[in-house]
């Protein structure tokens, strides 16, 4: 009875908002397709996977990839280890910056230079991550560079950045920064829109400065914000900006530049071993699952705050 009632009620709510359920659909369609579909192909990981027999054919070997990985695989824990420190990296550098620079933006008074380094600062977005590589690359370029211009003026040897394994961290985590700042403030700035005006009165009357505004009222206003996208962010621990690794690393920086994600490409698709490489993605999909749920579970007892 209780089932019956509540699908009814399911469908009245979608006959009576049918405009709004229309317009979610293209954004369900997609995830349907490209994100819970190809979900039924996790099964290879487990398998010795053969097109010509496909799933259904190819041979049961359980956790036989998943063993091959940590246990024969020369550089696995180096590989581990690389995609952990770039990321921690990530969350110390990165996952501040737009928090900061949202902080700023709020403190800037005039509107028409606020909307211009809003802009500004937008851009690197909306620039293909093949367009960032190149500009790194010309920039750092040992012979034409502009950084190693400036280090030349100085009476200092030029230095081969790209080729440099200890290198690599800080110019990817560099690039990122300057890419995903700017558009990351939106959703910081969003967040102290909603935060009540009165609150900043109080602060003045109480002889606060904007310093301590910014401290005790401002943040306080972007903590939910920042907290969910914390735990969010956490699910792609493992992961890294495949793309722009590919396109930054050589053999002389593997040392350091070397992840999973780029791992999993050479076995996956240059050499066809789609089984084995479905193993280890799925090794970083239940690390990034277990990080969210458990970080999940803090933040829902230490605040008010939670994914769910």
């Amino acid at each position: 009875m209780t089932s019956r009632s509540g699908l009814s009620g399911l469908w009245f709510m979608m006959k009576k908002h049918k405009a709004l359920y229309l317009l979610m659909l293209p954004g369900i369609l997609y995830y349907v397709i490209f994100k819970y579909a190809p979900m039924y192909g996790v099964v290879i990981a487990f398998q010795n996977f053969s097109i010509g027999r496909g799933i259904t054919g190819s041979k049961f070997v359980g956790l036989k990839h998943f063993a091959e990985f940590f246990f024969n695989t020369p550089d696995a824990w180096q590989l581990i280890r690389n995609t952990v420190l770039l990321n921690v990296y990530d969350l110390l550098f990165r996952f501040p910056a737009p928090i900061v620079l949202a902080l700023l933006f709020h403190e800037i008074r005039s509107r028409t230079f606020k909307r211009f380094v809003q802009s500004v600062s937008y851009m690197p977005h909306f620039l293909s991550t093949v367009v960032i590589a190149g500009i790194m690359v010309t920039f750092l370029s040992q012979q034409t560079g502009i950084v190693n211009h400036i280090i030349r003026w100085f009476g200092f040897e030029p230095i081969l950045f790209l080729g440099l394994p200890e290198w690599f961290r800080t110019i990817y985590i560099s690039s990122e920064i300057w890419q995903t700042v700017g558009w990351g403030t939106i959703l910081y700035l969003a967040a102290i829109a909603g935060v009540d005006p009165t609150l900043y009165e109080a602060a003045k009357i109480d002889g606060a400065n904007r310093f301590q505004q910014m401290r005790h009222v401002t943040l306080v206003g972007m903590f939910p914000v920042m907290i969910v996208l914390f735990v969010l962010t956490l699910g792609h621990f493992m992961e890294t900006g495949f793309q722009k690794i590919i396109l930054l690393y050589n053999p002389m920086t593997y040392e350091t530049a070397d992840v999973l994600n780029t791992f999993v490409y050479r076995r996956g698709i240059l050499s066809a071993d789609f089984s084995f490489a479905t193993a280890v993605g799925l090794f970083q999909a239940a690390i990034g699952f277990i990080l969210v749920v458990a970080a999940n579970r803090v933040v829902k007892k230490f605040s008010d705050t939670s994914l769910w």
